[in-house]
């Protein structure tokens, strides 16, 4: 008789780590394992069973993004204390290992559009929906500054903000402390049809040392791309929203939910377009975060940012090859990848050229092999472009494409053949951001620890966002704000007091970074 053969799994075992239950939000252990050259999360809940999900498409990309995971800062004050553990005691609570690169306000819950795809879960509200007031938002701005110092980026989002009656107020309460940039996150549909709120905005972006730039939904050009993903046809006002902007003097970044099987075949031209438009300098992709409202989808078959890129790759073979993305590494590396384009020439004559191509990115974002680098000029330049806080058309963007230039000049002198542009690439650049922000499938703590994009909430707590979208934060708020009780919002979910850190409204636990903290 043949004994038995022991055999080997189909999969490599990555890691342990903590994730929460997709059903119930309740924290569960977690593994991260290889197969097939994929990354796949894997967790069971005692009563909802086990659940995996892909979280990344490249496993030898995902394996080699380590290097570029860059030592954290620790903000000023601390919001709340550590009680539970991640992912429960939010925030930002001594254990975060990052500040916040990226501030986000969110206005109201209400809005003019009802899409199919909306993490935020907005626009139908009845009883449940909020507004903050004046004094909120100021307290808001407040908590940021006190936690930052000098906060790069606050980003106005709902809901959709414009059809916030204090909008303007609120970016001018931004501009009075020392944020120096406002983000309005915004579907277009005011900025197509009120050329005078336009105009003020405008103005808003001429206050020296202070800019205003406009984050622009854009999914595609296909209609049923608008239908599916916003319910409507809105083609026409992003053209003219658009064309407004450019009037207005906004930089504009245009940003599409990218869904798998919807609209994956319009990214490179989405990219075409905005470097074209005289009011874009940027495009960021956002594979569809499956939180609040999204269509039916497969948690083992959805997008991923390698899939993004090589998408980009494959529709625009021309200017992209394998390469020229790069992870950033304020966050955790896998979160988001930036590349910026060296653009030149007419429409229909461009030469387009990634910078990574022009300058060894890697070798001063490697945080593991190269420590140190003899150009440390270079390398914080390329720290803040490689950033969640970097946007077209601020200045602090614009400065460090100037030190980046300068390095360029100088391997011009040394006889390595540069595109004439390179001396003018504040003018010439173009970025492109791919993001994949967690969900209640693909929430790994370990990234979550060092998200620095964080939500600012009325009571004065910074959120992460992945956090704020998967864990129950976002109900916690709404519940707070609206009085109605979170069942209400939220079927099958466990009470918010048995998942998260108690948190009364109206207060505030601010507790500022110890010396052996900021001295870490």
């Amino acid at each position: 008789m043949t004994a038995p053969r022991k055999q080997d799994r189909d999969e490599v075992f990555v890691e342990f780590t903590k994730s929460i239950c997709p059903v119930c939000k309740t924290p569960v252990d977690a593994q991260v394992n290889i197969r097939e050259d994929k990354v796949y999360l894997r967790k069971r809940c005692r009563e909802h069973g086990g659940f995996e999900a892909l979280v990344y498409g490249d496993a030898e990309e995902y394996l080699a993004s380590a290097r570029f995971n860059k030592p954290g800062t620790i903000p000023l004050t601390f919001q709340t204390e550590v009680r539970d553990g991640c992912p429960s005691d939010c925030g930002l609570c001594p254990e975060h290992k990052q500040h916040a690169c990226l501030g986000i306000i969110e206005v109201n819950t209400g809005c003019n559009l009802d899409c199919p795809i909306c993490f935020a879960d907005s626009g139908h509200q009845a009883g449940d929906g909020y507004s903050i007031t004046h004094d909120q938002c100021a307290r808001m701005l407040d908590a940021f500054v006190e936690s930052e110092g000098e906060p790069e980026v606050v980003m106005f989002s709902g809901g959709e903000p414009t059809i916030h009656k204090h909008i303007l107020d609120f970016i001018d309460l931004a501009q009075e402390r020392p944020i120096r940039n406002v983000n309005l996150n915004t579907n277009g549909i005011r900025l197509a049809t009120d050329r005078n709120f336009v105009a003020e905005l405008g103005k808003r972006n001429q206050v020296p040392g202070r800019s205003v730039n406009v984050y622009l939904q854009f999914d595609g050009f296909d209609e049923r791309t608008h239908r599916e993903i916003r319910g409507r046809d809105l083609r026409r006002f992003k053209e003219k929203a658009l064309a407004n902007c450019a009037d207005a003097g906004l930089t504009v970044t245009l940003v599409a939910a990218v869904e798998r099987g919807l609209n994956e075949h319009e990214l490179g031209a989405i990219i075409e377009y905005g470097v074209d438009h005289p009011a874009v300098r940027s495009v960021a992709f956002q594979p569809v975060t499956h939180s609040g409202r999204h269509v039916p989808f497969d948690p083992l078959n959805r997008l991923t940012n390698p899939d993004v890129i090589r998408l980009v790759g494959e529709q625009l073979p021309g200017w992209f090859q394998k390469g020229d993305f790069f992870p950033v590494p304020c966050c955790f590396p896998t979160c988001r990848s930036i590349t910026y384009l060296l653009v030149d020439g007419e429409p229909g004559a461009r030469t387009v050229v990634p910078i990574p191509r022009l300058l060894q990115v890697e070798d001063y974002l490697d945080y593991v092999s190269n420590r140190v680098m003899p150009d440390d000029g270079i390398r914080e330049a390329l720290e803040k472009l490689w950033s969640a806080s970097a946007f077209m058309g601020t200045d602090t963007t614009e400065e460090q494409l100037r030190a980046t230039a300068e390095a360029l000049d100088c391997a011009d002198a040394c006889g390595i053949d540069l595109p004439e542009a390179v001396k003018s690439l504040g003018e010439k650049a173009f970025m492109i951001v791919v993001q994949d922000f967690q969900d209640p499938y693909t929430l790994n703590v370990k990234q979550l620890m060092k998200c620095c994009v964080e939500e600012i909430t009325p009571d004065g707590r910074l959120i992460p966002f992945c956090a704020y979208n998967s864990v129950g934060y976002r109900e916690q708020v709404r519940e707070q704000m609206s009085g109605v009780p979170v069942a209400d919002v939220v079927p099958n979910a466990l009470p918010l007091a048995d998942r998260l850190a108690p948190t009364p409204y109206g207060s505030r636990m601010l507790r500022p970074a110890t010396d052996e903290e900021t001295t870490a």
